[in-house]
C-alpha cells in the first residue's frame, strides 16, 4: 500500500462556488495531512466527487461519473461522494456503487482524513450527520483560484422554499464570527488575491449575533488591499436599509448584485414560499439601483413550476423586460424528492412540452434584452480585473466591476492584474475589448 506521505489527491467539483469552497477546505485539510493534489482521477490514491443536489440533472450526471471513474481507478485508489448529493442519498450510494468507499456530507469534512485512512483498510463508511456549530474556522483551505477567493460566512439554510433541497443537505442557517471573516480575508490579501467574494444560500441574512451583514460588508471592505467585493446569492428579503447602505458607501462593494427572482407572478412566488411578491421584488431592485448607480442586476428564474398558468409565464416574461436584467439563469422545474413540492397535486403539473417552450422563450427574452444593453455600452472605458486565459488561444478573459466579461489580446502574465479596457464589440453576452492602460495589484505572494 502507498505511504500517506507519497498519497495523492483528486477533487471533482459539482455546483454552486459554495462546493467549490467546501472543495478548497477538503483539499487543504487533506494536503495538511500529507496529501498532494493531482490533476487527473486515473493518477489518484484518493478521488473525491463534490456533489450538488440542487436538480435531478446534477446527480444523474455525477452518477454517469461514478462509473465512468470506475473504469480509470488505479489499483487501491479510493473513490469518495461527498457534498449535497452526499448528505441527500447517504448509504443507498455506497450500496448503489460497490467501487464508492466514502459517503460524507457537508459537516463532515473535519474526519475526512481519518475515513480515508479506514476506507484504505477496507471499512466503507457514510458520515451525514449535521453539526449545526460546524464552519471550520481552524481549516486553511487550499484555493483553487489564485486571483479572487471564495470566503464562506454562512452555512445552511432558514428559508424553505418549497421547490429547495439546500434546507435538507445543508441544515440551518448559522453565520460565522465577522473577525473570523475579517481575518480569512487579511490571509487571502496576504497570498496576493485582491478580491473577495462572500458566500451564503441567502448570504445578505448573515447575523453573528452582534453585527449584520452591512457590518460585515464595511469591515471585509476596509481590509488594506481587498479592491473588489463581492456576495452571492442574497434573498430580496434581506436587503435591509443598512445593508444598501453598507453597499452604497463601501468602495470595494462592486456594481453587481445578483438578484433571484425565479418567478415574475405573485402567484407563483407564493407557492414557491419565496416571501415577496412580485411587487416587492420590482421594489427592492429600484432601492438598490436607487442607492447605487450604474448596479448590474443578474436573476434566477424558473419556468414550469407546478400551477404556473400561461397567465403567471406571461408575468415572468413582461418581468424580465421591464427590470431589465443585465443576465438571468435560467431553468426548467425539476421535482426533487424530499422538498414541499411534491406535495403539489400531479393535476398541477406543467407538461414538459409546454415548461420546454416556455424556457425557450424566456432565453429568447433574456438574449435579447442583453445583447440590446450591451451594444448601448460599446465604445465605454471600463476597469477589468485579468482572471484566466480565454478559451481562445491567446486571449484572456477579464471581468468588469459590474460583471460583465471581456475578452482581450494579452500575455499570461497579466492575469491577476486591473487594466482600463475600451469595449469595442459584443457577441451579445460578453464584450472584446482594447486595453488603454494596465496596472498592476499587489506582488502575488509565492
Amino acid at each position: 500500500m502507498t505511504s500517506q506521505s507519497e498519497s495523492t489527491v483528486y477533487i471533482e467539483t459539482y455546483g454552486c462556488q459554495m462546493n467549490v469552497s467546501d472543495s478548497e477546505l477538503m483539499l487543504g485539510k487533506l494536503e495538511a495531512s500529507g496529501y498532494r493534489q493531482v490533476d487527473a482521477p486515473d493518477v489518484a490514491d484518493v478521488i473525491l466527487v463534490n456533489t450538488c443536489a440542487i436538480r435531478e440533472h446534477a446527480e444523474q450526471r455525477v452518477i454517469g461519473r461514478l462509473g465512468e471513474i470506475k473504469s480509470h481507478m488505479k489499483r487501491g485508489a479510493i473513490l469518495g461522494v461527498t457534498g449535497c448529493m452526499a448528505q441527500r442519498l447517504g448509504p443507498a450510494i455506497l450500496e448503489r456503487a460497490s467501487h464508492v468507499s466514502l459517503v460524507i456530507g457537508p459537516d463532515g469534512y473535519r474526519s475526512l482524513p481519518l475515513l480515508v485512512d479506514n476506507a484504505r483498510r477496507g471499512a466503507r463508511t457514510s458520515s451525514t450527520n449535521f453539526d449545526l456549530e460546524e464552519q471550520y474556522e481552524d481549516f486553511t483551505p487550499r484555493r483553487f483560484d489564485r486571483v479572487k477567493a471564495w470566503i464562506p460566512v454562512q452555512r445552511g439554510c432558514d428559508y424553505r422554499c418549497t421547490y429547495c433541497i439546500v434546507p435538507t443537505t445543508r441544515g440551518s442557517e448559522r453565520s460565522r464570527k465577522l473577525d473570523d471573516v475579517v481575518r480569512e480575508a487579511e490571509s487571502v490579501v496576504a497570498e496576493g488575491m485582491s478580491e473577495v467574494v462572500l458566500l451564503g444560500q441567502t448570504v445578505n441574512s448573515y447575523n453573528d449575533g452582534v453585527n449584520d451583514f452591512g457590518d460585515l460588508l464595511r469591515a471585509i471592505g476596509g481590509v488594506p488591499g481587498i479592491m473588489r467585493l463581492r456576495f452571492t446569492s442574497p434573498h430580496p428579503n434581506d436587503f435591509s436599509d443598512r445593508v444598501i447602505s453598507a453597499m452604497a458607501e463601501t468602495d470595494a462593494v462592486c456594481e453587481h448584485v445578483h438578484l433571484p427572482m425565479q418567478s415574475g407572478s405573485s402567484q407563483v412566488l407564493k407557492r414557491m414560499l419565496r416571501r415577496y411578491t412580485r411587487e416587492k421584488y420590482f421594489e427592492c431592485a429600484a432601492r438598490l439601483r436607487a442607492a447605487i448607480p450604474g448596479l448590474s442586476l443578474t436573476t434566477d428564474v424558473i419556468v414550469g413550476f407546478p400551477g404556473e398558468t400561461d397567465e403567471d409565464f406571461e408575468e415572468t416574461l413582461s418581468a424580465v423586460r421591464e427590470i431589465g436584467f443585465d443576465d438571468a439563469y435560467t431553468f426548467k422545474f425539476s421535482l426533487r424528492d424530499g422538498t414541499p413540492a411534491t406535495r403539489f397535486p400531479a393535476s398541477e403539473t406543467v407538461p414538459d412540452d409546454v415548461a420546454s417552450d416556455r424556457l425557450a422563450r424566456l432565453i429568447e427574452s433574456v438574449r435579447s434584452n442583453v445583447r440590446d444593453r450591451n451594444l448601448r455600452l460599446l465604445g465605454q472605458r471600463r476597469e477589468v480585473l485579468i482572471e484566466k486565459e480565454a478559451r481562445r488561444g491567446g486571449l484572456l478573459q477579464a471581468r468588469t466591476r459590474d460583471f460583465k466579461t471581456v475578452i482581450l489580446p494579452g500575455e499570461r502574465s497579466m492575469i491577476g492584474s486591473y487594466a482600463t479596457v475600451e469595449l469595442t464589440g459584443t457577441t451579445g453576452s460578453t464584450f472584446t475589448g482594447a486595453v488603454v492602460r494596465e496596472r498592476k495589484p499587489l506582488p502575488m505572494a509565492v
